[in-house]
């Protein structure tokens, strides 16, 4: 009978000590659809993208911005999630280009995007850069504001 209940609390302890789905602190990993280190605005800020129009026309303004073509393939926008447009703002030299998303995480209202912290090279050519990103997140995240976090 002891082990029966030892057995009995166990189950429950492992049971409420799991995460559930809906917590309010969910982590996961972003996908970067486009990346670009010139053309985006000139203040950091976000936009959700709602459909496939939408996201070519982004790319292809960024693009413009800059006084070029899009080099990439625009890509298809997923079914199944959001997709962000997000502007680093104004960099006064290096290479600040999104290639990598550690993870995404929301917590109060807040998504969360850690990226790895931009290492620059020493002295290089003063050039300003407007970089961009757009990324998808799960498209039950409920966010009203980005804020990216540099790790390394």
């Amino acid at each position: 009978m002891n082990k029966l209940l030892i057995l009995f609390l166990a189950l429950i302890i492992s049971c409420t000590n799991a995460v559930p789905s809906n917590s309010p602190d969910r982590q996961m990993k972003g996908e970067i659809l486009a990346s670009e280190s010139h053309g985006g605005a000139d203040e950091a800020g976000f936009k959700i993208i709602k459909d496939q129009s939408e996201l070519t026309k982004s790319i292809t303004d960024h693009f413009s911005k800059s006084g070029m073509e899009p080099v990439m393939k625009i890509p298809v926008m997923p079914n199944d999630k959001k997709v962000v447009l997000y502007n680093l703002g104004t960099f006064s030299s290096g290479d600040h280009k999104v290639s990598t998303i550690k993870s995404i995480s929301v917590k109060d209202n807040v998504l969360y995007v850690e990226v790895p912290e931009y290492q620059s090279g020493g002295m290089g050519i003063q050039v300003m850069s407007n970089p961009w990103f757009i990324f998808s997140v799960p498209s039950n995240f409920q966010f009203n504001s980005v804020e990216l976090k540099y790790s390394k």
